[in-house]
């Protein structure tokens, strides 16, 4: 009987798992190294902490709903740095929107203001508008996506600032601040993934975004009207910034013109992570949510061990190297393989 010869990239293929349950893996193994780590250090179990795991995916579904959109515009080989400016501006300006005076709250306690579709709306065409900037001025213009995202960052930040002159927003309406109560962030959230996971993998969107970010030349001779969907895709993106603007506000019951700061950073990390590449034309939402999850996961595991916060940015920024790294290696292997 004659030996079976397997090629070894044959072999490789056979090893090779698929992208969802590898992110899943990781998923579980950073999860176990903690509960390790918390018996030894702590004497205690990380993840049997209901409360603990709650609030960790409270904290990182701002940073998820971010995190979805930016995914978005990385699949066409963008970049958005400006959705942590996004989130504080729409924020200061929805929740000026979503406030009786102090007047009538002394007088009327029950009177519940503007309804709370008006400051929704206002915040969302904030977003909204601060994406369609960008994406006019990168699709129009063609200038780099990191200088016109960039440009936008620092606007919006100092719109953030000049609006109220730099004095917090506090004290909304019931209405609005119902937005951020329980548990309704983390299901805004996952209605957010489900809609943009149908929208990439079963729509027109969804080829256009992903054939854009493969090959921009191929995509246009091939009839995409790619300056038009560059424009769609970040308009999505700041429309999500501005809907995880107004859940943060809603949360906080306050805006102030520093809320936001780095979540962009956070945001990329989190779609990195997940399986995303910055060379474009590869990403999925089902991997951003987990990579969402592991960027959480470690940063509530870190507080749990007692790790000052100055070493988990360290950690984070070495954990962001370490995903780009591993995707310009896969890059390259995909690259000798065709």
């Amino acid at each position: 009987m004659e030996d079976v010869q397997i090629e070894p990239t044959a072999r490789k293929e056979i090893r090779r798992l698929p992208s969802d349950l590898s992110i899943l893996m990781v998923l579980i193994g950073v999860a176990l190294v903690f509960e390790v780590l918390g018996w030894i250090f702590q004497g205690q179990s990380f993840l049997m902490n209901p409360q603990r795991l709650t609030i960790m995916i409270l904290q990182v579904s701002v940073v998820g709903i971010i995190a979805i959109g930016v995914t978005q515009v990385i699949i066409t080989g963008g970049i958005d740095l400006s959705s942590g400016s996004v989130v504080a501006m729409t924020a200061m300006v929805a929740m000026s929107f979503a406030q009786a005076s102090g007047y009538e709250r002394a007088v009327y306690p029950s009177l519940t203001g503007l309804p709370v579709i008006i400051p929704l709306a206002v915040g969302l065409c904030m977003g909204l508008f601060a994406g369609i900037v960008n994406g006019l001025l990168i699709a129009r213009t063609g200038i780099p996506p990191f200088i016109a995202t960039l440009g936008m960052m620092v606007t919006a930040r100092g719109v953030a600032k000049w609006y109220t002159k730099g004095q917090p927003v506090s004290f909304p309406t019931e209405g609005f601040a119902t937005i951020g109560n329980g548990a309704l962030p983390v299901f805004i959230f996952l209605g957010v993934a489900v809609i943009f996971h149908i929208a990439l993998k079963y729509t027109r969107y969804g080829k256009f975004t992903y054939a854009i970010g493969a090959n921009p030349q191929a995509a246009r001779v091939s009839g995409i009207n790619v300056q038009r969907h560059l424009v769609k895709v970040y308009a999505i993106a700041g429309l999500l910034a501005g809907l995880a603007g107004i859940v943060t506000a809603a949360r906080a019951e306050t805006a102030q013109a520093g809320m936001g700061m780095m979540y962009e950073l956070d945001a990329i990390a989190a779609a990195v992570i997940g399986g995303t590449s910055l060379a474009g034309g590869r990403g999925k939402i089902f991997g951003t949510v987990v990579g969402t999850l592991i960027l959480g996961l470690m940063m509530s595991g870190f507080t749990f061990l007692r790790v000052d916060a100055y070493y988990q940015e360290i950690v984070k920024g070495m954990i962001i190297v370490a995903a780009v790294v591993a995707d310009v290696y896969r890059q390259k292997a995909r690259s000798k393989k065709a």
